[in-house]
């Protein structure tokens, strides 16, 4: 499959007429699909009962509730026992963390839980050791250094590699110290699209993870990117915590976490105490393909490209080299174009390049002029081509100004 096909010939605007906006920033939030709208609204208007309760209101809200978790299971390949249903990916990935200390301490019995009060006493540092990349998203990222900085965990956060753009397996392998517990490595980034040996990693720890005793290592990816855009399994993954953000898909602004047989196979604690509830298409082909041919390629950088590594099939970052092409005076110069310089979240950054891009080996200039365009379900070929003209325009029009 591939992009849509151009809507039907509409009656050209008026010169005075502002150009029609278009969206492609998709990798940012998602707009709600017109069946969700209208079960959603069902559901508030008809299964607004507590599904805990046992009369006819909240049986329908529950039968909602697990008809709902069979879907989101079957979308990620899990069960529907192995979802929990949150506000969203950061409380599932702060979910993640919580768990991945509190089962750390409580996996360490006799001789390991003397050791580790003995060296406190020492003034050593026994605690829960940490592992992510330096491309994480912020709900990970900030997760992890506020426990290091409360002294509640250590933290290793490995360097995505500046040939490929992805976690390289040695990498991770090589950060493992005896207290590890935790491994949380997204599945595809927000900013480049590159995806993550995530099924390699883990294939590798657990081999390891076989030759040593408590802890034992908990697997996470953070998923949001990936779902709808490539296959994506946890089982087949081999990772014990997935996390799945709806606004990504199409879906409403809630979040779930995939957890491989949660308080059995898998530990997971709660972070609040209350009610009880809760237990392929490529169009970014043809837009690189049209960018190549009206900028060339001397002008154009592709932040995406790494040698080995795939990338989601909906995401180009682009630079357009130039002075005073900056991706925010770009962006706000386009008249159809809406997309983003890089993860909405660091939208206050002002006019300084993505870190994730200079973490990846990107140029300081070349990442200043960054575009993450993000196309979805709704764009088409005709869409495409505006953009880009859009985009032929602004430049030239930066270009003479400077």
């Amino acid at each position: 499959t591939g992009l849509n096909p151009d809507p039907p010939l509409s009656k050209a605007p008026s010169p005075h007429t502002a150009p029609r906006a278009i969206y492609m920033d998709y990798n940012a939030t998602t707009p709600l699909e017109p069946e969700v709208v209208e079960v959603v609204s069902e559901a508030l208007r008809g299964a607004w009962g507590n599904p805990s309760s046992s009369y006819l209101p909240g049986v329908k809200a529950r039968n909602i509730i697990n008809k709902s978790r069979e879907n989101v299971a079957r979308m990620v390949g899990g069960r529907a026992e192995d979802i929990v249903f949150t506000s969203g990916g950061t409380e599932a990935n702060s979910l993640v963390f919580h768990t991945a200390a509190k089962h750390f301490w409580e996996s360490q019995r006799g001789a390991e839980r003397e050791r580790a009060e003995n060296c406190r006493q020492n003034g050593t540092s026994v605690r829960p050791h940490f592992i992510i990349s330096n491309v994480e998203h912020d709900s990970v990222r900030l997760t992890a250094e506020n426990m290091q900085t409360e002294g509640r965990a250590d933290v290793t956060c490995v360097a995505v590699s500046k040939v490929t753009g992805r976690v390289e397996v040695e990498d991770v392998v090589a950060a493992l110290r005896p207290a590890t517990c935790l491994i949380s490595i997204m599945m595809a980034n927000n900013e480049t699209g590159v995806i993550m040996p995530i099924k390699e990693i883990c294939q590798r720890v657990r081999s390891i993870s076989t030759q040593r005793h408590v802890p034992r290592i908990l697997l996470h990816t953070d998923a949001a990117q990936a779902i709808g855009k490539v296959r994506v399994d946890a089982r087949d993954l081999g990772v014990d915590y997935l996390t799945i953000v709806g606004h990504k898909f199409y879906a409403p602004r809630i979040g779930a976490l995939f957890v491989n047989g949660p308080g059995n196979s898998t530990p997971l604690y709660p972070m609040l105490f209350g009610g009880g509830q809760e237990r392929n298409f490529r169009p970014g082909s043809y837009l690189e393909d049209r960018l190549l041919a009206v900028f060339g390629k001397e002008r154009i950088r592709f932040n995406s490209h790494f040698p080995g590594s795939e990338t989601l099939p909906n995401t180009c970052n682009v630079s357009i080299i130039g002075p005073g092409l900056q991706g925010r005076r770009v962006l706000s110069t386009c008249r159809r174009l809406l997309a983003s310089v890089g993860a909405a979240c660091h939208s206050d950054r002002g006019d300084r390049p993505s870190h994730i891009l200079l973490s990846c080996g990107v140029p300081f200039e070349v990442a200043s002029n960054a575009l993450r365009i993000s196309v979805g379900r709704g764009t088409s070929l005709k869409d495409v081509d505006l953009v880009v003209e859009d985009l032929r325009e602004t430049a030239r029009k930066l270009e003479e100004m400077n």
